[in-house]
Parts: structure tokens; sequence; C-alpha cells
């Protein structure tokens, strides 16, 4: 394990559960922590990105922000696998749909995630690198939504760099080859836990329909995402 605290986690060793959540929001973080942890104890505010650790069901879990896109994704889960040794990463986040199939509020699981991120480069391997959910957290995912009565959709999903992208054809591009969904996070995390060799799992309810020019409010981004939230609790 390397140095703690870090520059971006203030946490101690013990501090942090073997599995956390995170979102990208630091407030869904703590409302997560206040809706559903018992004896939940604040272990990082540097950033304002929180992070709290408590218990779900007689079992410590700890639930973290991520911040937006792959470098803040790639700092935060860095640090948990591999100084704070954490063997769990599953991100509970947003993302934008491209498929007619796949509506608002739908859950879906990204059991791969391409990029156009050249985040695998630090690795200098000598082709493609495919990045991929641990079937371990899948599997139970799938499991917990079908005892929850949740419908989900498993594929694969594309993390960008960009929000705002000056190309109006990418995500038809992507649609073509199937990707169900854009978001900005995953493929950092399971680049990370691959190097790592942990394991991850991207959970991600849809906020925006890309296709039909729809999107849930910012209020229903925060706290409207219990189905979600509990399925990853359930599987913590």
């Amino acid at each position: 394990m390397g140095n703690t605290p870090t520059p971006h986690n203030q946490a101690k060793i013990g501090e942090i559960a073997k599995t956390v959540l995170m979102p990208g929001d630091s407030l869904r973080a703590k409302f997560i922590a206040e809706t559903y942890l018992e004896g939940a104890v604040c272990f990082n505010t540097v950033r304002n990105m929180f992070g709290y650790t408590g218990t779900y069901k007689g079992k410590t879990v700890s639930v973290m922000g991520a911040g937006m896109g792959m470098p803040s994704m790639g700092i935060y889960s860095y640090e948990l696998f591999n100084n704070y040794d954490v063997d769990n990463i599953i991100r509970i986040g947003s993302a934008g749909s491209i498929q007619e199939d796949v509506k608002l509020m739908d859950v879906i699981i990204g059991m791969g995630a391409c990029t156009d991120s050249n985040y695998a480069r630090q690795y200098n391997l000598p082709g493609t690198f495919a990045p991929i959910a641990s079937y371990i957290l899948l599997e139970k995912a799938v499991a917990a939504a079908r005892k929850q009565g949740t419908s989900i959709k498993v594929g694969n999903v594309v993390s960008s760099d960009l929000f705002y992208d000056a190309d109006s054809t990418v995500n038809e591009r992507w649609r073509s080859m199937g990707i169900m969904a854009v978001e900005m996070e995953s493929a950092a995390l399971y680049m990370n836990a691959a190097k790592a060799r942990k394991n991850a799992l991207c959970l991600l309810t849809i906020s925006d329909d890309l296709l039909n020019h729809k999107a849930l409010s910012a209020e229903d981004r925060q706290f409207g995402f219990k189905k979600m939230m509990e399925i990853a609790l359930e599987i913590a």
C-alpha cells in the first residue's frame, strides 16, 4: 500500500471499508450515507469530495464521491485500491441513453466500457485494452435486481472524455455498434481495477435521453436513483 493520507483523501487506514460505492456527485454520497447507513462517519472532506463509512444490514460499507470524468475517477479509485486496500468499487452514476429501448430512469449495467480516452496509454500495452466489469459483482447485481423486481439492461457503454463534443456524429456511430449509453468514468475505473487485481462494477441510471432530447432535473439526479443505490448496497 502507498502512503496515507493522500493529497485527496484524509482517511486513515482502517477507516474505509473493503467495498466502496462511488457516485460521481459527492452530495449523492452524503445522501446515501444519511439515508441508508447506520452509524455513518465522515472520513473525507478534502475538496468537498465527501466519504463516509457505516453499516448496511450489518455489513460495513463506504460511500465516496468520484467527481466528473476519468481523470477524477482515476485518482480516487487508484488511491482506494492501492493506498487503502479496497477490494471492490461499485460506481453508481448517471448516463445518457443512445438506444431507443433505453429510457429515462432505466437501470443499466456496464458489462464493458468503450472509451475515446488515452487512459490506457500509461500501461504501454501492445494493443487495445478492453475494460470490463468484474463478473463476480456483475452476477450479484443481476441477482439483486431480480430479487428487487427491477428490470435492468446489461451491455456495453462508452466512457467519453467529452461532455460537449464538437463532432455531432459520435453518438450515432457508437449507437451503430450497440452501445447502450454514454458516461464519463467507467473505463478508468475498470482499468484501475484490472491493474490492481481488484473488482469493479458500473451501475447506471439513465438521466438523459440523447435521442429524444429529454433529461432529468438536478434534484432527480441527486435523490432519485434509489433502485440503483439499493442494488449496490445489497451486493456490497
